[in-house]
């Protein structure tokens, strides 16, 4: 099967969800300014390579949680291996 960035984003809107976080990468406050959503799963591409991405403050500040950027079936099977980490720790 072949891998797409549509199933990658759908995975992190799994893992956003799994883990309570904000769907969305940035928000808009009342003044109107852009802020980051702090706990937020997003895919980043760079490299030609894939990589998932925590968003760590308001100001876009990121933690990657794999090494490095890979090609999209490894970013895949990396993220269902999440998934499934956070599955057994909800039992």
């Amino acid at each position: 099967m072949r891998i797409t960035e549509r199933d990658l984003k759908n995975t992190i809107d799994r893992i956003n969800k799994v883990t309570g976080k904000p769907m969305g990468q940035y928000s808009t406050d009342k003044d109107g300014k852009s802020k980051g959503n702090i706990g937020n799963y997003h895919l980043d591409c760079a490299y030609g390579g894939y990589a998932l991405h925590q968003m760590t403050n308001e100001h876009g500040g990121v933690r990657q949680l794999f090494s490095g950027h890979g090609t999209k079936r490894e970013l895949y099977d990396k993220m269902h291996a999440y998934l499934g980490g956070l599955d057994d720790s909800n039992k």
